[in-house]
């Protein structure tokens, strides 16, 4: 069986059973334009008067996903 008719009947079963096919496009985190523009939006939180505020932010909706819940 060609790979195109083996998807095609994978993606049947799939949606026999209510799923529907997903594409997302996301940034690519392993390349330097991430990382640069990770390291210049960290540097203008940093440098901001409300740092203190937005860290807090990011610790307690963080503090969820380290607990488990």
């Amino acid at each position: 069986m060609a790979v195109k008719d083996r998807v095609g009947e994978y993606r049947r079963r799939m949606r026999e059973r209510g799923l529907r096919p997903l594409q997302m496009w996301v940034p690519d985190v392993r390349t330097e334009a991430f990382a640069a523009q990770a390291r210049r939006q960290s540097a203008i939180v940093a440098g901001s008067e409300t740092e203190r505020d937005e860290q807090d932010f990011v610790e307690s909706i963080a503090a969820h996903w380290d607990d488990g819940e």
